[in-house]
């Protein structure tokens, strides 16, 4: 988004009046989920974590609050907010969920739902050690800037895949995180 009289309002407007994106078969059965935290600030921003590096999977990767749906979620927004609630404190009754994207799969074999959730500014957060190692923010309308990610093609066991890499200060932001909050600025445009 390049206006420069970016607003919260706006961002929540454009992502509500867009049609939803056509479905895209999944080869991806597993389900998981991942909350978009917005936190509503003058100059609203992402909640974006760093996962631990002692983490058997992932480890030290830029991603949002998220992991794999549990029969008892009872859908894929429950398992985002539990997720959330879980990784980073965010209590589920304090987002206000707009929304989702539609489902990504990721090289590693789930199918990901998206869920936008608007953050009051006045949350509390608080890194579950043995999952995050650090939290931090990006200004929404810096993230939502498409210019800012660049696409590398790459092979995994003989599949296609287009990842996207981005920098914010010293994080290094890639892969599914990147695709998704690419998407997001695609669908907010």
């Amino acid at each position: 988004m390049a206006n420069t009289d970016f607003s919260l309002n706006d961002f929540i407007t454009r992502f509500q009046l867009q049609q939803p994106i056509r479905s895209v078969i999944s080869h991806n059965a597993r389900q998981a989920a991942v909350l978009i935290p917005i936190i509503c600030r003058d100059e609203p921003a992402l909640l974006l974590t760093r996962r631990s590096d002692g983490l058997r999977k992932h480890a030290g990767q830029v991603a949002f609050p998220g992991g794999m749906a549990d029969k008892e979620d009872g859908s894929l927004i429950v398992t985002a907010l539990r997720e959330a609630q879980e990784e980073v404190a965010i209590p589920p009754q304090k987002v206000r969920v707009i929304g989702t994207l539609p489902p990504i799969d990721s090289s590693t074999g789930f199918q990901v739902t998206p869920v936008i959730g608007l953050i009051p500014c006045d949350t509390q957060f608080f890194a579950n050690e043995d999952e995050v190692a650090d939290l931090f923010e990006m200004p929404l309308q810096e993230a939502l800037r498409l210019s800012r990610y660049t696409a590398l093609d790459i092979e995994r066991r003989g599949i296609h895949h287009r990842i996207y890499l981005s920098w914010y200060q010293q994080q290094f932001v890639w892969g599914l995180t990147a695709g998704i909050i690419r998407q997001l600025s695609m669908h907010v445009a």
